[in-house]
């Protein structure tokens, strides 16, 4: 699924490019991962994962659950989709987070960069509209918006280049209207690794492009950990986090701590390298479209997994 190479040689093709990649980035040179800050981030839940739940009453129940901020869907059908999310409702969010004391880290779009032209001029106009909106929320600090990138695995080799374009498009739109996006790799996408994604952050070599780190995709394709988050760390600016059981052929999304994933050690690297950046729950689909899912059970377990890890690694939800 991620090449036609044989498995022995894309590890050590792998290895290689990881080695080399990690050793010449310093992370003590980007800006957003700080230097001697207290050992902490802010403990996040994406809104995608609450959609059935009124947004007041969602932001509410993040916050006495313990989150620090929030992530919001912008995506058709959700509450806080642009074209129905109206003045009124975005004021009384902006009182609502303010009263929580709920930070908005970022603002969840769904875009392709494999699309065809049409859908192209489009994803640049829901940027401009996007931006409005974190304008609007926080002026002084508006949230990022973050994206997975479309495509098909076996595409990559023959739409890179094209999706480098259209991604410096995206990157001049995003930096007009003062705001940063940040990519993701999806393990079903043209972008399904983490030299994939580096490329292309690399080849934009925009400040208003940064990494999504979501370990969840690589995890499922066997990428160690360590080494994945050693290399997309110094150009992250956010992180979501779930788990999951399966490989790439045929995976299950699952709640933080119902995987494999050690978020102790997860949570070391973080601490050790200083990020002190959001950490968002993201409920998969595969998840909320079950019968019977409870969006408020599912954020308090998530926390309650999460919190649990941060005790253990020594880092404070800030």
């Amino acid at each position: 699924m991620r090449n036609s190479a044989t498995p022995n040689t894309c590890m050590h093709t792998r290895r290689n490019f990881l080695q080399q990649a990690a050793g010449a980035l310093a992370f003590s040179s980007v800006p957003w991962i700080a230097s001697g800050a207290d050992a902490g981030f802010s403990l996040g839940m994406s809104l995608y994962g609450m959609k059935t739940v009124p947004l007041i009453e969602a932001l509410k129940t993040c916050a006495e659950i313990g989150y620090r901020n929030v992530e919001l869907a912008l995506n058709a059908g959700f509450p806080t989709e642009p074209k129905v999310f109206t003045t009124e409702a975005r004021k009384d969010a902006v009182k609502q987070l303010q009263s929580l004391k709920l930070g908005l880290s970022c603002l969840m779009l769904n875009m392709s960069l494999a699309a065809n032209d049409k859908a192209h001029e489009a994803a640049l106009e829901s940027i401009k509209e996007a931006a409005l909106l974190a304008h609007e929320m926080n002026p002084a600090n508006p949230p990022m918006i973050e994206t997975v990138l479309g495509g098909k695995p076996a595409e990559w080799e023959e739409i890179k280049e094209r999706m480098a374009d259209r991604l410096k498009s995206w990157a001049d739109t995003a930096a007009a209207a003062k705001v940063v996006i940040a990519i993701k790799a999806h393990v079903g996408s043209a972008v399904n690794s983490p030299e994939r994604l580096l490329w292309l952050v690399q080849k934009v070599n925009s400040p208003a492009i940064c990494v999504d780190y979501d370990y969840s995709h690589f995890e499922v394709a066997g990428i160690p950990l360590a080494e994945s988050l050693k290399l997309l760390l110094p150009h992250t600016k956010f992180i979501h986090v779930k788990d999951t059981m399966g490989d790439s052929k045929k995976f299950q999304f699952l709640l933080p701590g119902e995987g494999h994933t050690d978020y102790v050690a997860y949570f070391n690297i973080l601490k050790e390298h200083n990020y002190t950046g959001p950490v968002v729950v993201e409920v998969s689909a595969q998840i909320f479209n079950k019968p019977g899912y409870d969006p408020v059970v599912a954020a308090k377990k998530s926390y309650t997994a999460l919190a649990a890890a941060m005790a253990k690694a020594g880092v404070a939800n800030i």
